[in-house]
């Protein structure tokens, strides 16, 4: 066995690899980019080596630098963990080349089954049913269009190079192939280096099923039976879970069976998945073969009682597998959620930003590579945090992960927290019935929502008992010579600014009037940056975060939203920070395409400009209907958050954004912001 590993990865699974390592004994030494130097990962590790800027192509993903630092560190072996140089044959053959052992399947397997095309030739050589489609090497669009029309709609077009959602398209409409293929072949020269494409037909509403396979180099294949990761947006898995609800015990055996066979057909050794979809009449087909560790495992190794990754490094120092599949045992169930910096109601767009405060919660499984300080920038993945759950039942499996998910603090950064909430409640996922249509049947995005009354008063108590913390007697904030006096807010919240009134009735218990509606509150605990407040008679728990900016990032009952205190801005300066028609990015990255010439008229969602940032497109849409005024930027330009790239004039525009009406009598401010007291 190794004496020391480097770890050539980052984040959450970096410190997972780091964890078993230990058990074992085994020393790691961490790689960071110059933006993570401090990362936790780096923190953890027995020792850390700086390999580039923070560009992944300078670092993570530059072999020649990786390479050195094994032999400046004395490493003897390289885990990928997943994504970057996981599936990579260069990188596997480069660690054989200097004499390490590349922890995962041979380089010969990750290139046969690293191309989607050569792989589906293989497994039906191999004799695993295949979904219908085109994978030949004539990548003209004259071609892909005729294979396109004799395959039929609904299609999907694919980056034959890759996986992760990455250069993947939907057509249902043949006068959208065109748009469609340059597009997927644009995104997968950035995420993949190729632009081959093959085309499939879209198969309507199955469940993708996929099964744990495990080799050794002594000849021995079995299966840790599956997970289903049928739960997914822009074709990434967002919560996933073993055994699936929709396998039975003569299914999980054909599916396993066809997943030893792929793997024995291509000399595998190592963890692989074998990926499937299933449809309702429990017939499967192959869609693609993962060949590292995916970032679902943690399911299967709570339901099996198996830490894959010491299984990985048994494999690799040429130890035989330590069971056979009569020996292979499921344990109840499990459900993994991904937790994400990024806005389920923008097209789950990622999101950057500091994580002012993290806390992960107890009493379920936590595989985090974050923690308070953290910078989420655009040059990697959003992902935060897994969270998984493990019970006697599915059910009991969904109710801890439910409690464990409110349980979570990660203020600074939008995240996808309550929709991941939002779908483990959801009645067909409770019945076991979700499909990879789920989230479009289910959950359309809510732009631009009202606030709460709750979000509201939580604010309102928060800014006041920060203006009265600068005063000379604080508990006099609320008190003038002729007796309680109420304070006036303007908030900007959800693009909208929001004018409300707070009077004191008596200590910590006040009234909050917005618009004609007022609500009693109470100010129950304020110690630290977790409060409690009662509303309508509710206790609510209150978790907050002041950013270097001073925004508010707030949380009540689940509810996230940031806020800003305009009340002493002039009235323009409160119309600029509540909403306008400024197209600004929402992080880093580089125009890739303009789709509208200034002085457009434009409807509201329709696309303006794409952003390319973590390796995908990402559309900047119409905030309203209205006039594309101005168009600030040119395809090729790096931006930056803040930059505005072009402004959309209202039709029927307003000198303030007023809020929706009929929402708890929410009503906009429209005039110079009055004097508190």
């Amino acid at each position: 066995m190794f004496s020391k590993i480097l770890i050539a990865n980052r984040g959450e699974i970096a410190c997972r690899v780091i964890r078993s390592c230990r058990a074992r004994g085994i020393r790691t030494v961490a790689v960071v980019s110059d933006a993570e130097r401090h990362a936790l990962h780096a923190r953890l590790a027995d020792e850390a080596f700086e390999i580039g800027a923070a560009p992944p192509r300078e670092s993570y993903l530059n072999i020649e630098r990786l390479i050195a630092a094994c032999q400046a560190t004395g490493a003897q072996a390289v885990h990928p963990g997943y994504g970057f140089l996981s599936e990579n044959a260069e990188f596997a053959e480069a660690c054989t080349r200097a004499g390490l052992v590349f922890i995962g399947p041979p380089a010969e397997a990750i290139r046969l089954m690293g191309n989607k095309a050569e792989a589906k030739r293989r497994m039906r050589e191999a004799g695993v049913p295949c979904i219908p489609g085109y994978d030949g090497t004539d990548q003209s669009d004259a071609t892909l269009a005729r294979e396109a029309e004799k395959i039929g709609l609904p299609l999907m077009i694919k980056a034959a190079a890759g996986g992760g959602g990455r250069g993947m398209r939907r057509v249902t409409d043949f006068a959208d192939l065109p748009a469609a293929l340059a597009s997927a072949r644009s995104e997968a020269l950035s995420a993949f280096g190729s632009g081959e494409l093959i085309l499939e037909y879209a198969l309507t509403a199955p469940r993708h099923v996929e099964i744990q396979v495990f080799a050794d180099t002594q000849g021995n294949v079995i299966h840790l039976g599956e997970r289903d990761c049928s739960i997914q947006r822009r074709h990434q898995k967002v919560i996933e879970e073993a055994p699936s609800p929709a396998v039975t015990p003569a299914l999980r055996a054909r599916m396993g069976e066809a997943a030893v066979r792929a793997a024995r057909a291509i000399g595998y050794v190592g963890a692989g998945t074998i990926e499937f979809l299933l449809d309702s009449e429990g017939d499967f087909v192959f869609m693609e073969m993962n060949t590292r560790l995916q970032v679902e495992h943690p399911v299967t190794e709570l339901i099996t009682g198996l830490d894959l990754v010491d299984l990985q490094l048994r494999v690799a120092a040429g130890e035989p597998l330590p069971l056979e599949q009569k020996d292979v045992r499921l344990d109840g169930h499990a459900i993994e959620a991904r937790l994400y910096a990024e806005n389920p109601d923008s097209g789950f767009l990622p999101q950057t930003g500091t994580l002012l405060r993290w806390q992960a919660p107890a009493g379920v499984r936590v595989d985090a590579g974050v923690d308070s300080g953290t910078e989420i920038t655009s040059h990697y993945d959003p992902l935060l945090a897994k969270i998984i759950a493990h019970g006697a039942t599915r059910d009991e499996a969904r109710q801890k992960l439910i409690a464990a998910l409110r349980d979570t603090t990660a203020l600074g950064v939008t995240t996808n927290k309550a929709f991941l909430v939002g779908c483990l409640e959801h009645p067909e996922f409770f019945a076991g019935r979700a499909t990879t249509d789920f989230i479009a049947a289910h959950f359309a995005p809510q732009a631009d929502a009202d606030p709460s009354s709750e979000l509201l008063a939580a604010a309102a108590l928060i800014f006041a008992q920060k203006s009265a913390a600068r005063l000379p007697q604080p508990e006099l904030a609320f008190w003038r010579s002729s007796g309680t006096a109420t304070t006036h807010f303007t908030l900007g919240i959800n693009n909208r600014a929001v004018s409300l009134r707070l009077t004191l009735v008596e200590s910590r218990r006040f009234e909050l009037a917005v618009g004609e509606t007022s609500n009693k509150i109470e100010l129950i605990d304020c110690a630290g940056d977790t409060w409690r407040i009662g509303f309508a008679g509710l206790q609510l728990t209150v978790r907050h975060a002041f950013d270097a900016a001073g925004r508010l990032h707030l949380e009540v009952d689940g509810a996230q939203a940031v806020v800003t205190d305009l009340t002493m801005q002039p009235a323009q300066a409160r119309e600029t920070s509540a909403g306008s028609g400024r197209l600004t990015p929402p992080m880093n990255g580089r125009i890739v395409a303009v789709l509208a010439e200034a002085g457009a008229q434009v409807k509201r969602g329709q696309g303006l400009i794409v952003l390319e940032s973590m390796k995908m497109e990402h559309t900047l849409a119409a905030p309203c209907d209205g006039v594309l005024a101005e168009l600030t930027c040119a395809v090729g330009e790096q931006v930056a958050p803040g930059k505005t790239l072009g402004t959309v004039i209202p039709a029927n525009a307003t000198p303030v954004i007023p809020a929706k009406a009929g929402i708890q009598g929410l009503t906009a401010d429209t005039g110079s912001p009055p004097s508190r007291g």
